[in-house]
C-alpha cells in the first residue's frame, strides 16, 4: 500500500502544489479545506477547520480506519494579520497563534500514537523564513512561524527512538495566493501608517515576483525519500542568503539590512 499522507490547507498556495505533486506520484493524499465540498481536485479533499480540535480528531480517527495509518503528516494551514504590535488587537495575537501553531501541534499530537505504534512516520511543518526574521509589522506571524524552529529540535529528540522525523520548511517569497488571504490593519490614525503602509507595499511587490510554489512541493517529495533528512530547510534563493547573513554580522547592522529591504 502506498504511503498515506495527511496535508491541512490543501484549496491554495503550497498545500495544493505539494498535494498534487505527491498525488501525481502515486501516494495516497488526503488534503483538508474548510470548504472541501467547493474543491474540484484530483485528489481526496476533507472538510476541516484547524482550531476545532474535535473535527481534527475525528478526520485522524476516520482516515486511520479507513487506511490504518498515517504515515506522513504536512502542516500547511495558516494565516496572517498584520499590523503595529503596539495597537494590534490581542484577539488578533490570539488567532494567528490559534492557527499557526497551537492547532498544528494538536495534530501533531493526534497522529503520533498511530505513529509510534507503526515505529515510522513523518511530519513536515511549513513555516516560513519570517520565523528566522523580526519583519516589521510582521510580528505575531514571525514569532507564530519561529515557534516551530524550537519545537521541531524537541519533538526530533524526543521521537527518535520511534523513527518519527520531524522536519521545518521555511519558505521565502513565493508567488501564492497569502497576499489576498492576509489581514492588514491599515489604520490612518496610527503613527505607524505611512511606515507600515510602505512595509506592506514592498511586501506584495516581492510577493507579485516572487517564485514558483512547486519549488516547495520538489523539495517536499524530496524529503519523502530521505532516510535521515534535516530538521531545518531553507528555500526561497536570496532569503537564504540573508539567514546565512543574520548568522555572520551584528544584530544591528542586519536589523540596518531588513529596514533597507522593507522601506
Amino acid at each position: 500500500m502506498s504511503k498515506v499522507i495527511l496535508i491541512t490547507g490543501t484549496s491554495s498556495g503550497f498545500g495544493k502544489s505539494i498535494a498534487e505533486k505527491l498525488h501525481s506520484q502515486g501516494y495516497t493524499v488526503i488534503g483538508t479545506s474548510r470548504n472541501a465540498n467547493k474543491i474540484n481536485s484530483a485528489f481526496k479533499t476533507m472538510n476541516l477547520d484547524i482550531n476545532n480540535y474535535e473535527m481534527s480528531k475525528n478526520l485522524i480517527d476516520n482516515i486511520i480506519n479507513s487506511y490504518g495509518k498515517i504515515d506522513i503528516l504536512i502542516n500547511n494551514a495558516g494565516i496572517n494579520i498584520t499590523g503595529p504590535i503596539e495597537t494590534a488587537n490581542m484577539s488578533d495575537i490570539k488567532k494567528v497563534f490559534d492557527t499557526n501553531f497551537f492547532s498544528h501541534v494538536n495534530m501533531i499530537q493526534k497522529v503520533l500514537p498511530n505513529m509510534r505504534s507503526n515505529n515510522k512516520g513523518l511530519i513536515i511543518n511549513i513555516t516560513s523564513i519570517a520565523g528566522y526574521l523580526g519583519l516589521p509589522y510582521w510580528g505575531t506571524y514571525c514569532a507564530s512561524k519561529s515557534s516551530f524552529n524550537i519545537i521541531a529540535e524537541s519533538l526530533n529528540i524526543e521521537l527518535k527512538k520511534y523513527n518519527v522525523d520531524v522536519v521545518n520548511i521555511s519558505p521565502g517569497d513565493y508567488k501564492t495566493e497569502i497576499s489576498l488571504n492576509r489581514v492588514d490593519r491599515l489604520e490612518s490614525a496610527t503613527p505607524y501608517y505611512n511606515d507600515y503602509k510602505n512595509v506592506i507595499n514592498s511586501v506584495n511587490s516581492k510577493m507579485k515576483h516572487g517564485r514558483d510554489p512547486n519549488e516547495v512541493a520538489e523539495l517536499v517529495s524530496k524529503i519523502i525519500n530521505e532516510k535521515n533528512p534535516k530538521i531545518n530547510y531553507l528555500v526561497g534563493g536570496f532569503l537564504e542568503k540573508k539567514i546565512t547573513l543574520k548568522s555572520l554580522l551584528s544584530d544591528k547592522i542586519f536589523q540596518k539590512i531588513i529596514m533597507k529591504l522593507y522601506n
